[in-house]
């Protein structure tokens, strides 16, 4: 397992006119092995900039991000990243979109068709081993993309607002799934989302940003006990303490 820490992390952009425009600055913040941490904030903080720039897929404009006391420059091998959209293949099946990651990975083709079971059994979807994306719902195309983003084996998983365009009870459904996921296999896991309520019943943190630069205006740990109770009045204070900083960032 390993420690991921930005140390002055900074992202500029070049905007109409040749306006620079602070996407993030000066970022300090660690994430320790195995936590499960949410990024919350307005349209336009910056977090999902924060979540390519811990991948590699953007440059930094100044400061370090570090693997271990390691310098990570270019891709981060010890990364992999879930989106809003499912991203899947629409060519292979579930277990082909799985069993190709294990392919990239390098696992022995011997063994791939057992690793990507049991990566499919690991998130409901065993019996869907041979449909195509299309015949899948939402929530099962993204339990699909879950299920691929492990088969890379990653040390940290980045997750950008996965649950975003799903109804409510399905959200809440994979919600679960994850956090059994995640107790099971004990990624790092840095999830962006907008939903406080979401925030507060994933994480072991909450990582707050404002906007105008994009930076860090709070950052606040989560002790209540899982499974969480959406309705007791501790998440509910916490609830409107996080909403309070987003609408009147420090």
């Amino acid at each position: 397992m390993k420690n991921l820490v930005l140390n002055g992390v900074s992202r500029v952009f070049s905007g109409e006119d040749e306006r620079e425009v602070e996407a993030l600055f000066n970022l300090d913040i660690k994430f320790s092995a195995g936590e499960f941490v949410s990024i919350i904030g307005p349209t336009g903080c910056g977090k999902t900039t924060l979540l390519r720039l811990i991948s590699g897929l953007e440059p930094l404009t100044s400061g370090q991000i570090l693997i271990d006391d390691k310098l990570v420059k270019g891709l981060n091998r010890a990364c992999t990243l879930v989106f809003q959209q499912f991203s899947l293949f629409p060519w292979f099946s579930v277990l082909g979109n799985v069993t190709f990651a294990l392919e990239m990975k390098g696992i022995d083709k011997s063994r791939q068709h057992q690793e990507a079971s049991a990566l499919l059994k690991l998130v409901g979807l065993e019996g869907a081993a041979k449909a195509r994306p299309y015949e899948l719902s939402g929530g099962m195309q993204q339990r699909v993309a879950i299920a691929r983003a492990l088969a890379y084996d990653p040390e940290i998983l980045l997750m950008d607002e996965p649950f975003g365009a799903l109804d409510e009870k399905t959200r809440h459904k994979l919600q679960d799934v994850l956090l059994d996921i995640w107790q099971e296999k004990r990624k790092t896991i840095l999830f962006v989302t907008h939903n406080i309520d979401e925030a507060v019943y994933l994480a072991d943190r909450i990582v707050v940003m404002a906007a105008e630069p994009g930076r860090v205006v709070k950052d606040i740990p989560i002790t209540l006990p899982r499974p969480r109770n959406r309705l007791s009045e501790e998440f509910t204070e916490l609830h409107i303490r996080i909403r309070n900083l987003i609408e009147i960032p420090g």
